[in-house]
């Protein structure tokens, strides 16, 4: 069987925790990961840039011959997902699939709340886009969604500057913001794949009560799923446990810097988009 991969895409070093979280899960698949790092970060970009950036990813990853791809980028997710779904895969290949990290997080992210009242954190590009908004309201239609853009973030991340005095200074500010909405907020979604190395941080500054939800395992549990459900994507999935990393960026510099997100040590390709 000719090796077809799944795919995994995200601006640059987060989609890593999805990754980590999917490859644990499901350890049989063959798996390629692919970093724009020259062009990140996306949350502050145009939607059509976005688009277009991702849809460049996307052609790439399906010339490598995958037949499906998780967009493991919230702001990716949220600006061009819907578009790709819609408009160029009838065109190009209507048996390929791409799909995104939003979705499977509002299909149950209302299961974790008492109150009724969620807070989401992400990008710029996340937040502005209202996915979560209208993708949880059409599951829980009850639940009442607050949303912060949290800026700094990432490249506190990617600085490795996540345990600086300047990281609990941004944390704090955003979290508070965040919480000024509703004094009723029980649970915060982490809607960037790269908060969760923030996470200690984050539950520092939350009262005691407020559960924190990121979404590797989310994303991963909701995969596994998806593959039972549709055999011929499955069953076009070949396994023998591969992972292979790219990014459009130094090598170098991805490889030192995706420890921190994955867990363990990468050694990654060099591909222009």
């Amino acid at each position: 069987m000719l090796k077809s991969s799944i795919g995994v895409f995200d601006s640059g070093y987060g989609g890593l925790t999805i990754l980590k979280e999917i490859k644990s899960l499901l350890p049989q698949y063959d798996f390629i990961y692919l970093g724009d790092n020259a062009r990140t970060p996306y949350g502050p970009r145009s939607f059509d840039t976005v688009y277009e950036y991702t849809l460049e990813a996307v052609k790439w990853l399906f010339s490598q011959n995958c037949t499906l791809i998780i967009l493991a980028c919230n702001t990716a997710s949220a600006k061009a997902l819907r578009t790709i779904q819609q408009k160029y895969l009838p065109q190009y290949d209507s048996e390929k699939r791409v799909l995104g990290v939003i979705r499977p997080t509002a299909e149950i992210i209302g299961d974790f709340s008492s109150s009724k009242n969620i807070g989401v954190l992400g990008t710029k590009g996340t937040v502005q886009s209202e996915s979560y908004l209208i993708e949880i309201e059409k599951f829980f239609p009850e639940i009442k969604v607050f949303q912060h853009a949290c800026p700094m973030w990432v490249p506190l991340v990617e600085n490795n500057q996540s345990n600086t005095e300047g990281a609990d200074f941004f944390i704090k500010k955003d979290v508070d913001l965040l919480l000024k909405q509703s004094a009723e907020i029980d649970t915060v979604l982490l809607a960037c794949t790269h908060y969760p190395l923030l996470l200690d941080k984050i539950k520092n500054h939350l009262p005691e009560n407020v559960k924190v939800i990121s979404q590797g395992y989310i994303v991963a549990k909701s995969l596994a799923g998806y593959l039972q459900r549709h055999p011929e994507i499955e069953t076009k999935c070949s396994k023998n446990g591969t992972l292979e990393f790219f990014t459009t960026d130094s090598t170098e510099d991805f490889d030192k810097h995706s420890r921190i997100f994955f867990g363990e040590k990468v050694s990654s390709k060099h591909v222009d988009l």
